[in-house]
């Protein structure tokens, strides 16, 4: 089964082209600020290296956040427009997930973190399994001070990923238990390795139904109508 996975929702944009869960193509780069003019440079990239076409592509998987609006926005509509295009199913992942994944450490509990701005920051804890992770809460919307409480209520040893390096320096003050590690981003290849476990299960999404996780409200609403409109896949259309 070949995969095509978008991940734009923090700082870093990575996309990832994959063989069941084998990596075969990925780009990666971090500019909070450059999700939109990487996105299709990347996946003619990644194609090419590959040396797939479009139209083989099985399932397209993308990351819905939580992270940052332009970015999940840029992913989401990339991700409809390609599944479109091609008559490709999706898969939907959540950042949080994908960090938990790759943080995988066999023992401490994993919080996940994604610094959503304005302060804010959203979190869910995740226990190892053998073979990866399960949630063991639902995600949160917190202050870094909400998020010292969650960390500080947590009786287990811990393992903090993703945006702690965004976290004000007294977050982790006197949280003896709480460990931080990596991975800092969510990646396209993590994606590559879930989707591939829901394709063999049947969990696919219509892109038409495919939905944020801001956990906020946007700076600005989004016309979701009008910008599905704005994809069309390089050399298809006008």
């Amino acid at each position: 089964m070949k995969i095509l996975a978008i991940d734009t929702a923090t700082s870093a944009s990575s996309v990832a082209l994959g063989d069941g869960d084998q990596l075969s193509a990925m780009s990666v780069r971090v500019d909070r600020r450059g999700h939109g003019g990487f996105l299709v440079p990347a996946i003619d990239f990644c194609f090419e290296s590959a040396g797939w076409k479009p139209a083989e592509i099985d399932v397209i998987t993308v990351d819905i956040g939580p992270g940052l609006f332009t970015g999940i926005r840029a992913g989401i509509s990339t991700a409809q427009a390609i599944a479109a295009a091609i008559g490709a199913p999706m898969i939907t992942v959540s950042s949080l997930t994908t960090l938990a994944l790759r943080a995988a450490t066999g023992r401490r509990r994993i919080w996940p973190v994604v610094d959503v701005r304005r302060g804010q920051y959203v979190t869910q804890p995740f226990r190892p399994v053998p073979g990866g992770v399960a949630p063991d809460g639902t995600p949160e919307l917190v202050t870094a001070d909400g998020l010292h409480h969650l960390l500080d209520s947590d009786a287990e040893d811990t393992l903090l990923v993703g945006d702690t390096d965004e976290l004000p320096p007294k977050t982790l003050l006197g949280l003896h238990r709480v460990k931080r590690g990596r991975p800092r981003y969510p990646s396209a290849d993590v994606l590559v390795e879930i989707a591939a476990i829901h394709a063999e299960r049947g969990q696919y999404v219509r892109p038409e139904d495919v939905r944020p996780l801001y956990m906020r409200e946007p700076d600005a609403r989004i016309n979701w109508s009008d910008f599905r409109e704005e994809g069309v896949w390089p050399g298809e259309g006008s």
